[in-house]
């Protein structure tokens, strides 16, 4: 999932620690470097584009990678309709967090093979990856109820999950401040 890296529209609460040109430049290479890493034959990348026109017809991204509009609602309803696009097993995974590798994306595809749900979880009681085995068959309530950007994110995703047997990943830190910013750096 992606914004369009403009001054203000994209990590405005690190916009706030460093400034708002610099936290866009910081998403745009971040993102930019992500996606070099991320390309594995095992795995189709697709983008979730904000804004939805803008971002289909963005140049700052790789022009061979399909992209689909992330549409409106909170924070669940895009990431819903990001797991959906596909027709198996799929990942929905934020683009600020440096953390990421192939191997640790497989180590999610991996989990769903003998689980229905994968979360990565962040430090912040957040996390940084969610994956579904069976993206079509996900519960009614997939996401309902989460209190985003807060430390019951994680936890109140997994109640949207009843019955689903669920996998956890190793954490990562995800940058939404300086603090984050420096502890990633280090």
């Amino acid at each position: 999932m992606v914004k369009e890296p403009r001054p203000g529209r994209v990590k405005t609460r690190l916009g706030r620690d460093i400034g708002l040109t610099a936290s866009a430049w910081w998403f745009r290479h971040q993102t930019r470097t992500l996606l070099r890493r991320l390309r594995d034959p095992r795995w189709q990348i697709v983008l979730a584009v904000s804004p939805d026109i803008d971002g289909l017809t963005s140049r700052v991204w790789p022009g061979d990678l399909p992209r689909h509009p992330q549409g409106g609602g909170d924070l669940g309803a895009r990431m819903a309709r990001a797991l959906r696009a596909g027709p198996g097993p799929a990942c929905v995974i934020g683009a600020d967090i440096p953390g990421i590798t192939r191997a640790r994306v497989a180590q999610a595809f991996a989990a769903l093979g003998d689980h229905d749900a994968v979360f990565g979880p962040a430090p912040d009681g957040g996390y940084w990856l969610v994956g579904l085995k069976h993206p079509t068959r996900a519960p009614r309530t997939l996401f309902r109820d989460v209190r985003w950007s807060g430390p019951h994110a994680l936890a109140d995703s997994q109640k949207s999950l009843p019955g689903l047997r669920i996998a956890h990943v190793q954490t990562l830190r995800d940058v939404d401040t300086a603090d984050d910013l420096r502890a990633v750096c280090i």
